[in-house]
């Protein structure tokens, strides 16, 4: 199968996509929003679980879809059927990657395992997004965001300080794993040009999650305590916290003393910043109870706008708590192609979000729109030597 030449940094090369709701998806968008060809292999009839996810839909779509399946084809195929299973071999033989998020064991049982499909498959490049990983004593368990969220360890710093533990507002222990795997299938790639072999890439959302705590897992490793709740507010730099203007929320992270300082100046606050215990950042961090209530206090004088305009042409860190639709009607969004709008065939103009990556010389691009179940079954089928009498065999087999 030759990969569909898209002028990305990705073009050639052609992705087996197995997977479906968040972490696997997210990945193969990833990789085909560089220029990959992502082959997606839905279940007929019903497709990725999160085309039923909603609402909202639009005109009987999925928006929770829509926003993680574009540039992607859509190929309807019942595996577990013999004829479909010939079908789904013929095309492993012709992919550089198959992506799947099957709990670990699943695919092996099928023979669709790395171990198997590479004793006849060298150059294949197989990655597997699981909740534990495909080793230790948790492999076989299913993986769920949320879950992961609270045994990864960041709800348990996410949230106020004397009040529940909250998950954050997307799903990120799933978005991580996707982007970890997506950089993984990109290493295993470079790899193979040295080697001319492929490999398993292995990406566990509790290690994902886990390789987020970073500064956190620091504290720990660091005092032997765990960081607790804290809000808003950061363990080691202060004032660095959400504070209620006249008008709304503003987010303030004073890096370092002499953005401190121009702080004060524009607040009004030069005695507070003359005052010793202010004066270094391990000091405002110590006598953060005392320093807070006079940040509060000068904040609450002035709008959002007013304080962001003054604060951030004196060259200090701040802004205000948006809403999710006021931040992507940011120009700055806008201007960098960052919302972009299609056609889909039956939502008609939708609006997605663009590519974070910008190259200079072999950009990804936003293409095509999220397909259809089953859009282009046909074509790929036809593509690896299928007649039109043997498709027609294969839906009414109900394998397609």
């Amino acid at each position: 199968m030759v990969a569909e030449k898209t002028g990305g940094p990705l073009a050639g090369v052609t992705v087996l996509d197995l997977t479906r709701v968040l972490s696997g998806p997210y990945c193969t968008m990833l990789l085909a929003d560089m220029g990959a060809r992502v082959i997606k292999v839905e279940q007929p009839g019903r497709g990725d679980d999160t085309r039923a996810w909603g609402p909202p839909f639009l005109a009987g779509e999925s928006s929770y879809f829509l926003s993680v399946n574009r540039n992607k084809e859509s190929l309807t195929l019942d595996f577990k059927a013999p004829a479909g299973r010939a079908v789904l071999d013929t095309l492993v033989g012709r992919a550089d990657v198959v992506v799947e998020n099957f709990r670990p064991g699943t695919l092996a049982r099928q023979g669709l395992d790395y171990q198997t499909l590479a004793h006849t498959h060298s150059r294949l490049i197989y990655a597997s997004l699981s909740g534990y990983g495909h080793t230790g004593p948790r492999a076989s368990e299913p993986g769920y965001d949320a879950v992961l969220q609270g045994e990864g360890g960041l709800m348990s710093i996410t949230g106020p300080a004397q009040g529940p533990a909250y998950r954050l507002g997307v799903a990120v222990a799933d978005i991580v794993t996707g982007m970890f795997a997506a950089q993984g299938v990109l290493l295993a790639l470079l790899a193979r040009q040295q080697t001319g072999r492929g490999q398993h890439v292995d990406v566990a959302m509790l290690d994902s999650v886990a390789a987020l705590l970073t500064y956190q897992a620091g504290i720990v490793f660091a005092t032997g305590t765990s960081p607790g709740r804290m809000g808003n507010r950061h363990p080691s730099i202060a004032p660095y916290d959400t504070y209620e203007t006249a008008d709304g929320p503003l987010v303030l992270a004073v890096g370092n003393d002499e953005q401190w300082r121009l702080f004060c100046g524009v607040t009004g606050l030069d005695a507070v910043g003359a005052d010793a215990r202010f004066a270094t950042n391990p000091g405002r961090v110590r006598h953060h109870e005392a320093l807070e209530p006079l940040i509060r206090a000068a904040l609450a004088k002035d709008t959002r706008a007013g304080w962001t305009a003054r604060l951030v042409a004196a060259g200090v860190p701040c802004g205000p708590v948006r809403t999710v639709d006021e931040a992507l009607a940011d120009a700055q969004l806008a201007a960098r192609g960052m919302i972009e709008r299609l056609v889909h065939p039956t939502a008609g103009e939708i609006a997605v979000l663009g590519v974070p990556i910008k190259l200079s010389a072999t950009p990804g691009r936003v293409r095509s729109a999220p397909p259809t179940l089953g859009e282009h079954t046909d074509e790929v089928l036809r593509e690896i030597g299928l007649s039109s009498d043997e498709i027609a065999q294969l839906r009414e087999s109900r394998v397609v």
